[in-house]
């Protein structure tokens, strides 16, 4: 694993979200309930940092938030979304994650550690130039 500089940082109302080359590091803030909307703003962000460039989504849950299951079907719709990574170890997020993986099928996983996300992203990455 490499160390790639951070191109952008962002603190927006719903989350902070780390921009490197190929990857998102998010952090969804306590409480939030993230919607179509939060999805909508943040994919904009995507959009203009990785515009048909292959990357790589991590969640990183360290706190408590709530997802309208809808915000999913969009997410799983960019095309150059090549995986997404959930890094948890709360049993409550672990649960969560079976039902969001439904909507983006082997190009989701769950971690317990960023370290475990970031070599699956850098494999991932890699088979996709490959």
């Amino acid at each position: 694993m490499l160390f790639i500089q951070m191109i952008k940082s962002y603190n927006l109302d719903f989350c902070t979200a780390e921009l490197y080359s190929d990857y998102a590091i998010v952090i969804m803030k306590e409480g939030v309930t993230v919607s179509p909307k939060c999805i909508g703003t943040f994919l904009n962000i995507i959009d203009k940092h990785y515009k048909n460039k292959p990357f790589v989504y991590i969640s990183y849950r360290i706190h408590s938030y709530s997802v309208n299951p809808v915000t999913h079907l969009q997410s799983s719709k960019v095309p150059n979304l090549i995986g997404v990574a959930v890094v948890s170890d709360d049993p409550q997020q672990k649960a969560q994650t079976k039902i969001e993986k439904t909507f983006f099928g082997e190009k989701f996983q769950l971690f317990n550690t960023m370290k475990e996300a970031m070599e699956w992203k850098d494999e991932l990455l890699k088979n996709h130039i490959d």
